[in-house]
């Protein structure tokens, strides 16, 4: 057998990212509080195959319509660093409030609890540019929704947004209207 045909026979016994995420996501039960179900992707992120899997996974359906990647504070930026490590693009941050030190596009956003802020730099983003945002969860979409509006402000073009897996009973697409959302998992 040569090479490329050993190469395409190990690739066919690879798992699947759903396989992987069924083997590796811990669900932490009454976490942070009595009646959540949280769903820990940590081990995801710490196995090499894992990690690569996911992140080309949700890249592909983007390839090639995207000048960088956006990850949302805090696990979204260990996905957009990857995925713009894999295609060759810039990573952009987006922040918490008051952590970012130059001028920046401020976006307010509800929770379930309460209410928070998110930050992005304006000199990071062209206007025009093509961005592809990343995060670990789509639960209620306020966050990610929160991200979109910081860009749409900046003239940047949400491109799409990407998210591991999403939580179907929170309905957070519909938070999202107007934009392409790709999940890996929904749970």
């Amino acid at each position: 057998m040569n090479s490329s045909a050993s190469q395409d026979a190990a690739s066919s016994k690879a798992p699947t990212v759903d396989a992987l995420l069924d083997q590796l996501l811990e669900t932490i039960q009454d976490y942070p509080e009595p009646g959540i179900s949280f769903k820990d992707l940590t081990p995801v992120f710490a196995d090499g195959t894992a990690l690569r899997a996911v992140v080309d996974a949700l890249i592909k359906p983007f390839e090639g319509q995207f000048d960088a990647v956006a990850g949302v504070e805090a696990r979204g930026f260990l996905l957009a660093a990857a995925a713009a490590y894999a295609s060759g693009t810039g990573v952009i941050t987006v922040r918490k409030a008051g952590k970012l030190p130059r001028e920046v596009y401020r976006e307010d956003y509800g929770l379930e609890y309460g209410s928070a802020s998110l930050e992005l730099h304006r000199e990071d983003t062209p206007p025009g540019t093509r961005v592809l945002i990343l995060d670990d969860v789509l639960a209620t979409g306020g966050t990610l929704a929160a991200a979109a509006r910081l860009f749409e402000r900046a003239g940047v073009h949400v491109t799409g947004i990407g998210v591991v897996l999403e939580l179907e009973a929170l309905t957070g697409r519909s938070a999202l209207p107007g934009h392409r959302v790709e999940s890996l998992k929904l749970v």
